[in-house]
């Protein structure tokens, strides 16, 4: 029997009654979990005997996985190293690509809108975890767009977005995009909003992938997408999920943005995320930029 306990006033929820292992060998457990998610937004499980294979297997129920882009770790694979950990088994140096990469996912994003095919959903699983610090912080884009008033709504809601990885690596260093990755990752364009098919709910879709709107000036652009950005993610409306041994967490693409928080120097910190491809198309731009 699956127990729901709400994590935010916004969204999120922990699942109890119901373990990982349960998803993928119930049909019922399965549609249990998926309207948990489809209502919430975030789950998270504790205490999982999580490992790569049962990873993959319960992400799978839910669509299609993504493979992990080129100049990433686990490049090929369907699963993301989110770690800080080098071949030697020590933490890399401030300036190592991997820990540059670390400080990328402390800015506000949803992840893979900045690739052809989107993410609908990512799972995220903690392996290696620090003696304090290093949550990972959620904000509702659903709960967001509920707060904007009708009149901006109706202004916003079909508006074009240019997201694209250089948008958010570049913030951190100019030379942190490699040539393959630029090749392999031309921008995107977005619908500013994206509704769920499952309920109808609209949420905004932005976050630090997107840095230009069609039709306005990118000066305006910019501005617009912060402010946006800045209402949705103030203290009130964050749920800080402070990892422990055993968590995997789950959330929805299309109406969440989330970001990872720093760790104390010289500790180590390994995650495992698998990522699960947008299939629907409600509310996606599937127009290239040119």
């Amino acid at each position: 029997m699956i127990q729901t306990i709400p994590l935010h006033p916004d969204f999120g929820a922990e699942i109890r009654g119901l373990d990982l292992i349960d998803v993928v060998s119930s049909d019922a457990a399965y549609r249990a979990v998926r309207e948990a998610f489809e209502r919430f937004s975030l789950i998270v499980w504790r205490d999982q005997q999580v490992t790569d294979d049962l990873q993959a297997a319960v992400s799978r129920a839910f669509g299609p996985l993504e493979i992990t882009k080129v100049g990433s770790l686990g490049e090929g694979t369907v699963y993301g190293r989110i770690t800080n950990i080098g071949p030697d088994g020590e933490p890399v140096p401030p300036d190592h690509r991997q820990a540059l990469v670390g400080k990328a996912n402390a800015l506000w994003h949803t992840d893979s809108s900045f690739k052809q095919t989107p993410a609908f959903a990512s799972m995220l699983s903690a392996r290696i975890l620090p003696s304090a610090g290093g949550a990972t912080e959620f904000v509702s884009t659903r709960a967001a767009w509920a707060r904007i008033g009708p009149p901006e709504q109706a202004e916003l809601q079909d508006r074009v977005v240019e997201h694209s990885y250089l948008y958010s690596r570049e913030r951190i260093d100019p030379n942190l995009v490699t040539p393959d990755e630029r090749a392999a990752l031309p921008p995107v364009r977005r619908r500013l909003t994206w509704v769920n098919p499952a309920n109808g709910f609209r949420a905004l879709y932005i976050a630090s992938h997107a840095g230009a709107i069609e039709g306005m000036a990118r000066t305006e652009a910019k501005a617009l997408l912060q402010r946006l950005a800045d209402q949705a993610t103030q203290p009130q409306y964050i749920y800080s999920h402070g990892w422990q041994p055993g968590d995997v967490a789950m959330w929805d693409n299309r109406a969440t943005m989330h970001r990872g928080r720093p760790i104390p120097t010289g500790e180590r910190r390994s995650l495992v995320r698998t990522t699960i491809s947008a299939t629907e198309r409600e509310g996606v731009d599937e127009v290239r930029v040119n």
